[in-house]
């Protein structure tokens, strides 16, 4: 037997119990909880899914999550999947759910917030690439690199919201922006025979990061 989900309705009320596979094939919503990660200087967490994944391969995304199981609270299943994924036990703190319908099928999404402190140790079968980045170059890198669309609306109304000038710490503000750019390795489902991706000047990099000089060019999300 698959991964059980619960199914859900449009007000995230249980129906019953389903495998996740199927509640994908069939469409039925399931419930989903993630988390977007911030370090002491008010960056944040920005990661490249795995190419093996089944579900979004090579996208962006600034949300590390997962499928909630059955009978587990948003916010259990939100610090249980940063365990599994970045190797971490920060707390976590419930922000607000939303119920998104694109993507491969409709979920209610959790979102919440962790401080991280502490080194990540990305599991390499989740994420392939990961760094830290403002919001100022996360919008940018938003608009134009191919992310998930659940983590691309999360990650706007985060921003847009009360959460992120509330939560930003003042040293971030204060940082030069710079340009963000991505890893020389394009998602692993661009279309073959696509053409070559522009130029884009590296900016001046913090002391411990090492942009490539090249960006993949910008696709619309499936």
């Amino acid at each position: 037997m698959g991964e059980l989900v619960e199914h859900v309705d449009e007000h995230d009320r249980v129906l019953g119990v389903v495998e996740r596979d199927e509640a994908v094939r069939e469409n039925r919503p399931h419930r989903i909880a993630a988390t977007i990660c911030r370090d002491r200087e008010g960056r944040i967490l920005v990661l490249r899914r795995a190419g093996t994944l089944s579900r979004f391969p090579g996208h962006y995304d600034v949300m590390v999550g997962g499928a909630v199981d059955v009978g587990e609270p948003y916010e259990e299943a939100a610090a249980r999947e940063l365990a599994e994924e970045l190797g971490i036990n920060a707390p976590v703190h419930f922000l607000f759910k939303f119920l998104c319908r694109q993507g491969i099928s409709p979920i209610w999404l959790g979102v919440h917030e962790a401080l991280v402190s502490e080194p990540l140790a990305p599991d390499p079968m989740e994420i392939d690439w990961h760094d830290w980045l403002t919001a100022t170059e996360l919008r940018k890198a938003a608009d134009e690199w191919c992310f998930v669309p659940a983590g691309r609306k999360a990650l706007r109304q985060y921003l847009e919201s009360e959460f992120e000038p509330v939560r930003s710490a003042p040293t971030a503000a204060a940082q030069p922006a710079r340009t963000p750019t991505e890893p020389p390795t394009p998602p692993r489902n661009q279309k073959p025979g696509a053409p070559p991706a522009p130029s884009t000047p590296p900016a001046t990099p913090p002391a411990n990061h090492h942009p490539p000089p090249n960006a993949p060019q910008s696709r619309p999300t499936q």
